[in-house]
């Protein structure tokens, strides 16, 4: 019968919720203080995004390190060894330290 509201001021609703429901992929930040400019958007809610460890994922409470299998919170405290299907999720899915360049190969 309460209510819910995230740390960077978004209020949960459970009826009618259209933050992040596949039409409008705005972060919150962006709803509330408008897009970048192309060629600046934001990564993350956060802006500027959180420096991922080499090697590592951010995972949304933590970083992830696939070698070892351990994530860590933001200040580098133990949280938990992934299970088999989060490690895939976060491999999947989550921002990596890394950029990867994916070049266009025409057809022949």
């Amino acid at each position: 019968q309460g209510k819910y509201t995230f740390a960077d001021g978004l209020e949960y609703k459970d009826k009618k919720w259209r933050y992040c429901d596949g039409y409008d992929r705005r972060f919150y930040t962006e709803i509330c203080s408008g897009l970048k400019p192309a060629g600046i958007s934001q990564l993350t809610n956060l802006d500027p995004p959180r420096k991922i460890p080499e090697g590592c994922y951010d995972c949304g409470d933590g970083f992830y390190n696939p070698e070892t299998r351990v994530i860590v919170d933001y200040e580098l405290r133990f949280l938990r060894n992934a299970a088999d299907d989060e490690h895939e999720w976060i491999i999947r899915t989550c921002r990596k330290a890394w950029d990867e360049t994916i070049e266009h190969k025409p057809k022949p």
